[in-house]
């Protein structure tokens, strides 16, 4: 689409709000596309529940509003005033467009810029979440009134979904859920490659195994303390870190309880919240993720563009990380025997994980460097005249 630049030289910039279910989420995953909009002549003002990372988006440059959203709330009256409430923000601001991410972001975003009238809509999914997942009576239960609210969501000619990978875009299609031509891929939220970078790390006495995601049981939590406990007759040649923190507001999350298990038992060093993964990445032989389903997992490409071997699941979003036995191994979903075989096998083979790593650099600079994902982004922008 060729856009006309001179309309964008003599009127206020474009205003964009970023909206999402935690500022969190927003710092760590969305704050480089903000900036890339920023250096555009784009003003985006950030949205969402409060939390730790509100103060930092302002420290940023973002004007940051906070949001009284409860990400586990069943209540119609409390989600009615929400919504009413994120309505008049936008009444407020008048944006130009919309960007929301995740499920219940979208939902409510969408249908609260249609009501303040606002046009552009541009909505991430970044992964399916619990609803999709999960096989829970409380999943099963919800998914056909999620189904319906998305579709209320993403209806409309100037509303754009972002999807991360492409099992995740067939099943928005097979639901008919949004128009087929709305629907842009861009894999992942990108990866600055230039600070994520390979190490010189050498084994140590033991080779140490990470998973570091938030501690649910969706996430492969499970099937990870399963291998660690078979490989445990390894004991003192393999350890097993688990980096992430418990998500109350989550229907999977982890017991405390078996944290605290896996704790004193030794099996599972618990690291809780890391602010530096990077640095913690710097220490570690193997970066391993057993998800159940993902948008496309970010750490996994941090992982890669470090220079580790990866073990993940041969499910939607893991396997666009890793292209098996060419930068890491895919094993089934559930299948604690055979992640344990695979970190096995990459514990008995150093080569190989050497070889793994080179790859998995490759790979993330020619598909993930948030260059090419910002420019992608850019273009859905494009599409609907944000940018010129």
């Amino acid at each position: 689409m060729l856009v006309n630049a001179s309309k964008f030289r003599n009127n206020p910039p474009m205003k964009i709000i970023f909206f999402a279910n935690t500022d969190w989420y927003l710092y760590n995953f969305r704050l480089g596309l903000a900036h890339y909009l920023s250096n555009q002549g784009v003003e985006v003002v950030m949205m969402s529940p409060p939390g730790d990372y509100g103060a930092q988006l302002e420290e940023q440059g973002f004007r940051w509003i906070p949001l009284p959203m409860e990400r586990r709330s069943l209540n119609p009256l409390a989600e009615w005033k929400l919504l009413r409430f994120i309505r008049s923000v936008f009444r407020a601001e008048q944006p130009d467009a919309v960007h929301s991410f995740t499920i219940k972001s979208v939902v409510y975003g969408g249908l609260a810029a249609q009501s303040a009238g606002i046009p552009n809509r541009i909505h991430a999914v970044t992964g399916l979440g619990h609803v999709f997942v999960s096989n829970t009576p409380r999943a099963r239960l919800l998914r056909p009134l999620v189904k319906r609210l998305l579709k209320l969501a993403l209806r409309g000619s100037r509303s754009r979904l972002i999807l991360q990978n492409p099992d995740d875009r067939q099943l928005f299609i097979d639901l008919k859920l949004i128009n087929p031509n709305h629907i842009h891929l861009v894999k992942s939220s990108g990866v600055d490659t230039e600070v994520f970078v390979p190490t010189r790390h050498k084994r140590g006495k033991r080779f140490r195994v990470l998973l570091a995601a938030r501690l649910l049981w969706e996430k492969g939590i499970r099937e990870y303390a399963y291998a660690a406990q078979k490989l445990a007759i390894h004991a003192e040649k393999i350890e097993f870190l688990l980096a992430g923190a418990t998500d109350p507001g989550n229907p999977s999350a982890v017991e405390e309880n078996d944290i605290r298990i896996w704790q004193s038992s030794g099996l599972i060093k618990v690291l809780g919240h890391v602010d530096d993964l990077q640095y913690l990445m710097r220490e570690v032989d193997l970066m391993v993720l057993p998800s159940h389903r993902e948008g496309v997992p970010r750490g996994l490409i941090e992982a890669a563009a470090m220079g580790l071997p990866i073990v993940t699941t041969d499910a939607p979003g893991c396997r666009e990380v890793v292209d098996d036995g060419v930068n890491g191994l895919l094993v089934p979903v559930g299948d604690g025997d055979a992640l344990a075989h695979a970190i096995e096998y990459l514990l008995n083979n150093p080569d190989k994980c050497r070889e793994f790593g080179a790859a998995g650099r490759k790979k993330v600079l020619r598909e993930f460097d948030q260059k090419i994902v910002f420019a992608l982004t850019g273009e859905v922008y494009r599409e609907l005249g944000l940018l010129p």
